[in-house]
């Protein structure tokens, strides 16, 4: 059984992770979080891409631990603010992981901007370090920021959120529902070769 890190303590992640293995069929891989390892010190996340960030996370899980380590970092990313919050999402309003706060202020910056101009996706970047090499991908998720929270399901700026071709929140949608369809899900998608191959491969 070959053991791989998700260098995350968020359960959400861990179970859609566990889940994408699950459905693709990939057996001899048991994943496992930061909480199921020794502590050690993180890095901060400050990097000024996606997939800068991930790649810190996954390249120290690897080396603190020795084990094959997959991270993702991820935010929104809203049009009329050419971008923004994007690497800054949990963080945008001062207080990492204030959620609440961070999408008010998000909803108070664009209050101004008409429906037609409120396009914006979430987006994941994943980096996979292990003995072998670095792969990272990218997922993306686009909608449109309304304005007013909907929905009591998910996390971060869910309620704000309407997919492409939705009527429902991402924070509406069941946890099955986005964990097919979301930015994490496109970008976990992408890794299943990998993945399989890593499960496949004899552990030393």
């Amino acid at each position: 059984m070959t053991r791989l890190l998700l260098a995350s303590r968020n359960a959400k992640k861990l179970r859609e992770l566990r889940q994408v293995v699950a459905d693709a069929g990939i057996t001899g891989l048991e994943v496992v979080g930061l909480d199921e390892v020794p502590p050690f010190e993180e890095l901060p996340e400050d990097a000024p891409s996606f997939e800068g960030n991930a790649l810190i996370k996954a390249r120290q899980g690897y080396e603190r631990t020795g084990l094959p380590c997959l991270a993702d970092d991820s935010g929104i990313c809203v049009d009329a603010l050419n971008g923004m919050p994007g690497v800054l999402s949990a963080r945008w309003s001062g207080r990492h992981g204030d959620d609440p706060a961070n999408t008010a202020l998000l909803l108070a910056q664009i209050s101004d901007t008409p429906d037609e101009r409120r396009g914006a996706e979430f987006v994941s970047a994943c980096a996979l370090v292990d003995g072998t090499g670095e792969t990272t991908v990218r997922g993306a998720w686009p909608g449109t920021v309304l304005r007013e929270p909907r929905g009591e399901g998910g996390f971060g700026y869910d309620p704000v959120f309407l997919p492409e071709g939705s009527d429902r929140t991402a924070a509406e949608l069941s946890a099955e529902e986005k964990n097919a369809i979301s930015h994490r899900a496109r970008a976990l998608a992408q890794l299943v070769e990998p993945l399989r191959a890593l499960a496949a491969r004899v552990p030393e």
